[in-house]
């Protein structure tokens, strides 16, 4: 800069009227040197603020979830209506109204690896955290699922807000990836842990169908023992009344016929009376093999026969 030197009465608040050249030539640098201090601090925080506002970085994590749970929170939070971490300039809390869709003509074609999914509101308008928007347009949200491993599942959240007039989009300052991610997270828990109560809930069911069961077969067993033990109760003549009981039966009323074979068109033997006594020897589904109390064999018809009174 190159200084002239002027009259000692020229208007100035860096010369003394009255003074003289060799006075105001140290004067001047100086309050200088201090406007030059004190002007610049303003547009210097501008500009360091701009350079804290991280737009369009999206938000990328690694959660330590299986692929199928992270997708099922993902399309819980996409179906859910709302876009968190914005607002339309005269609401308040967040963009409601939102809708899942397949693709979103603000982001480019995705063709990498992973599920994508889409969420998207139409006509909002100026929302907050998005550079210089002012306009209404269209706000979108897109998530992309990978899976890693059994236990790793890489979730990105990528938000943009594209002006319908200009056609301009602009990226997000990442407070709408940051609270969509939190609302997938509790999600995710939620999941987890009512997986982790049906597994256990599974567990005791299975212990308590083992439990029952052994008592079942306890009981059974136990049972079995008391039969067993009063049958070996029984005096001799007791057993051989069982076992008569079993094999013998009498003659319905009011008689049957006693046949050569079994069938109703074999020959009749003879006429057994009601209430006779036969022996069966051989059984049938229909027809018993029998002895007569005279000891002549033959058949007769179950529906012919009844139980010992």
């Amino acid at each position: 800069m190159k200084y002239s030197h002027r009259p000692a009465d020229i208007d100035s608040p860096f010369v003394v009227k009255g003074s003289s050249p060799a006075t105001w030539h140290w004067r001047f640098p100086f309050a200088a040197l201090l406007l030059l201090l004190l002007v610049p601090s303003v547009p210097l925080q501008g500009r360091e603020h701009k350079k804290k506002a991280d737009y369009g970085m999206g938000y990328v994590t690694e959660l330590s979830s299986p692929q199928d749970i992270v997708m099922e929170a993902v399309e819980a939070v996409v179906n859910d209506g709302i876009i968190q971490g914005s607002k339309e300039y005269n609401k308040d809390k967040f963009v409601d109204k939102a809708s899942p869709a397949t693709s979103s003509s603000l982001f480019p074609q995705y063709g990498g690896p992973g599920k994508v999914f889409y969420k998207v509101r139409e006509q909002v308008l100026a929302p907050v955290n998005f550079k210089e928007s002012n306009d209404q347009g269209t706000l979108a949200v897109r998530y992309i699922v990978e899976s890693k491993g059994p236990l790793q599942t890489v979730l990105r959240i990528d938000a943009v807000f594209g002006e319908d007039f200009r056609h301009v989009v602009h990226p997000s300052d990442g407070s709408v990836e940051s609270a969509e991610y939190r609302d997938i997270q509790d999600r995710v828990d939620t999941l987890e842990t009512e997986k982790k109560q049906a597994v256990e809930g599974e567990r005791h069911r299975q212990e308590e169908l083992a439990r029952k069961a052994m008592e079942q077969k306890a009981e059974q067993e136990q049972a079995l023992a008391v039969a067993r033990a009063e049958a070996s109760a029984d005096t001799p003549e007791q057993q051989v009344e069982n076992l008569r009981r079993q094999v013998e039966r009498i003659i319905r009323a009011p008689g049957a016929q006693l046949k050569s074979a079994p069938f109703r068109s074999a020959t009749n033997l003879k006429t057994l009376p009601a209430g006779s006594e036969v022996v069966i020897l051989v059984a049938t589904p229909y027809w018993y093999g029998v002895e007569t109390e005279d000891g002549q064999h033959g058949w007769v018809n179950h529906t012919q026969l009844e139980l010992l009174p």
